[in-house]
């Protein structure tokens, strides 16, 4: 694995290395992702499989991991910040599940 190739959640400051980033890992040739995701080698899997480590908000761009403190996914993935920003914009139980967080 390259040094360089490093991700970091802006929100909890996680930091892994990963594999691939994008939509369809060459190591996992049946799967397509929903987004552009930061993905590692499951190093106890032979089938190729795979840990999702994280994306980007697709309101600010910052990176953020999977974590369910640090954003979630709803048709895209959003940072907990963004949807407490703007979260009139989001469905009654995605408002209901952050206030009960808050």
């Amino acid at each position: 694995m390259e040094e360089n190739k490093r991700f970091v959640c802006h929100s909890c400051k996680f930091s892994s290395a990963y594999h691939y980033y994008g939509t369809k890992p060459n190591f996992a040739k049946n799967i397509i992702l929903m987004e552009d995701s930061y993905l590692c080698k499951d190093p106890f899997s032979t089938e190729g499989g795979f840990i999702t480590l994280g994306s980007h908000c697709s309101m600010c761009q910052l990176s953020v991991c999977c974590s369910m403190e640090c954003s979630l996914f709803y048709t895209k993935r959003f940072c907990i910040d963004c949807v407490k920003s703007k979260i009139g914009k989001f469905p009654q139980e995605i408002q209901q599940e952050i206030s009960r967080k808050t």
